[in-house]
């Protein structure tokens, strides 16, 4: 209007606009005629009798409307049945769909709240059980970032002085082509024929300059992305006050680290580890200082362009071409020329990732297995061993976890083993030393996954974990990636000590059948915090460690109603658990949220014997690839044929 005042416009079809002004209705003609055709009219007024005809009058919620072709009217008759169908469903129907849909809804919630990283505490860590908080695996947050000033600046001054086109060439020359699948990175299960372990090794001595760069670039940010998710879970099992007694030891002298094969990489991990629990001691109030003492590290590198490269990265910092001997070296106090021998190097913590793979005879890797046990520090040492996540790579940590348990570590009922040579004067039985398995394993019998000792064809099963970490700007191009900027490095290990046994504590561990039973009844009433039996001063007769739990070794199935875990039990045995929403809503909220490699403490409703897959093993194997090259070829015969041929030649070499 002229007054700058609303109008109220009503609209019909047949009868044009209308001006309604103050209540009363002044029509008028539109300046658009809409002209109706006689047979659609007609047409119309058909269907409408129809869909009268097929409403029922009686019910009060009766949908009431009017389609114009058979389209609308199908739908108003659907609308009309599904209506029906509401009024007559089951309210314990309604409710169940209900709590579904809120269910999923309140997973989504907290799937984007765990992905917030400004988020001060989530409903997820509100709502979880705090056995389960304490058993969750991995770093936090899940995906790594590599230190700027430690690791990815100074990487980034090395490789500029050399033309990232030509570090390419020699990258994928040594790391198996494009993709570099023979580096620390895993290829896809499409790809795992033939298997083979890294290119190049830090221990080897010759290495030309531009091997060294391709070797910084495409290895070290995997090997410490897999180095600082094992020292994560290694803290978790120890706790904090194993690292405060190597910073506060007397002497002074800080911790003694060995880098065995990370070339650099597993102390620059060991020093954000260091630093963590520096930074939480400084706001307790209980030390001062920015920077945390490194202590002593000492890394092994054979070739002098590597070391030089690592020295401009690690300060305080001190190289070796080689491993000392000491199973073969003489113990006698001075030298032939009357010189005194130098004193024995003991290690408070080992790390030799990518040590064992590359040895292909089975001596060479007992012998690299007794002499990193034997740097260790007896009075409670850590030895770290990583491979990559590979059948090839499990069985290498598979063998060496044997050798330890049988020849080394001593467990309840087997505390000595049979020497395999007995020199004159000597005792045929040997006593086993004091220590224990840290990770990931809560058990100390036989892998369950590894029953027959040496190589297999066709493994489905084997026990190994992820970690994923972002792209630093020269691997990318390295790899030639230019989108995807992360990559998951999957990987098998087993962390040791020597010296200590928690088993043998005042308070001793579950071990055994007795763990898997308590931990199939769960942990949910027993031992916590904040209950208030503890409160009141009587405790709980059940401790809860985490050391007495089983493992999920695969990621959990998640169905409606109930969540299956595939489990490692600490019995040494493979199980399969159900947890039901009706055994526990706690547990099964948490069953569901739960990850691969994560600890289980809440127990589960029913649970069955779980058989690992294989594939072919000893003499029964070797007669299966026998027929193969016989001709006695089934389905796909000839593509396995050619799988087992490439596999022996790799073996060969």
């Amino acid at each position: 209007m002229e007054n700058g005042e609303f109008e109220e416009i009503e609209f019909d079809p047949a009868l044009g606009f209308s001006v309604v002004e103050n209540g009363v209705g002044a029509e008028y003609e539109a300046e658009v005629v809409l002209e109706a055709d006689e047979d659609i009219m007609n047409g119309e007024a058909l269907l409408t009798e129809q869909v009268e005809s097929q409403a029922a009058p009686e019910a009060e919620d009766a949908v009431q409307a009017q389609g114009k072709n058979r389209r609308e009217i199908d739908a108003i008759s659907q609308l009309q049945r599904d209506m029906e169908e509401a009024l007559t469903r089951p309210v314990e129907e309604e409710d169940e769909i209900e709590e579904e849909y809120e269910e999923d809804v309140e997973e989504e919630e907290e799937d984007y709240e765990e992905d917030e990283p400004d988020a001060y505490l989530s409903s997820d860590t509100v709502r979880t059980h705090p056995h389960t908080m304490s058993a969750r695996a991995g770093t936090n947050p899940s995906t790594l970032s590599l230190p700027k000033e430690q690791f990815t600046v100074p990487m980034t001054e090395l490789l500029a002085r050399a033309d990232m086109k030509h570090i390419k060439e020699a990258a994928e020359k040594a790391f198996g082509g494009k993709g570099l699948p023979y580096s620390s990175s895993t290829p896809s299960s499409k790809k795992l024929f033939p298997q083979k372990h890294i290119g190049l090794d830090a221990s080897q001595h010759r290495m030309t300059e531009i091997e060294a760069d391709a070797y910084i670039a495409g290895v070290m940010p995997g090997t410490y992305a897999s180095v600082m998710s094992t020292l994560v879970e290694v803290r978790k099992r120890l706790g904090s006050e194993w690292i405060r007694d190597l910073l506060f030891r007397e002497g002074g002298e800080g911790p003694r680290v060995l880098d065995a094969g990370a070339g650099g990489a597993g102390v620059v991990a060991w020093r954000e580890i260091l630093q963590a629990e520096w930074d939480i001691m400084r706001d307790e109030g209980l030390v001062e200082g920015e920077e945390a003492p490194s202590g002593k590290t000492t890394v092994l590198t054979g070739s002098n362009p590597l070391r030089h490269r690592i020295s401009k990265l690690l300060d305080n910092t001190t190289f070796l071409p080689r491993l000392p001997d000491y199973i073969h070296a003489s113990n006698q106090e001075t030298h032939l020329d009357g010189s005194p021998a130098q004193a024995r190097k003991a290690f408070d913590i080992i790390i030799a990732p990518h040590t064992l793979f590359p040895l292909k005879e089975e001596f060479r890797r007992k012998n690299m297995v007794q002499n990193l046990w034997s740097l260790l520090d007896p009075n409670g040492g850590v030895l770290i061993l990583i491979e990559k996540g590979l059948p090839r790579g499990f069985e290498a940590i598979a063998g060496a976890r044997s050798l330890l348990l049988n020849s080394h570590i001593s467990s309840p009922g087997d505390t000595a083993f049979e020497a395999d040579i007995q020199l004159p004067g000597s005792e045929r039985f040997v006593e086993k030393e004091e220590g224990m398995i840290i990770a990931p394993c809560t058990n100390h019998s036989k892998c369950p996954m590894y029953p027959v000792p040496g190589l297999s064809t066709g493994r489905k099963d084997f026990c190994h974990f992820g970690q994923r970490f972002i792209r630093p700007n020269y691997l990318q191009q390295l790899l030639g990636a230019k989108i995807r900027n992360h990559e998951d490095v999957k990987y098998s290990y087993v962390a040791v000590r020597r010296g200590i046994d928690s088993r043998k504590a005042a308070n001793p561990l579950l071990q055994g059948e007795k763990a898997t039973l308590q931990s199939f009844e769960g942990y949910e009433e027993h031992d916590l915090p904040d209950s208030e039996a503890v409160l009141s001063g009587e405790g709980s007769d059940i401790k809860f460690h985490p050391l007495s739990l089983p493992r999920s070794i695969l990621p959990p199935l998640k169905r409606r109603g109930h969540v299956t875990l595939d489990l490692c039990t600490p019995s040494g045995k493979l199980e399969r658990w159900t947890v039901p929403k009706s055994f526990s809503r706690t547990a099964y909220r948490d069953a569901r949220k739960s990850k691969w490699g994560d600890l289980w403490a809440l127990g589960a409703k029913t649970r069955v014997s779980r058989s690992p897959r294989l594939g072919r093993l000893g003499e029964d194997g070797k007669e299966k690839m026998k027929g193969i090259r016989d001709g006695k070829m089934g389905k796909g015969g000839k593509k396995m044929k050619k799988r087992v041929r490439l596999q022996e030649d790799m073996d060969e070499e």
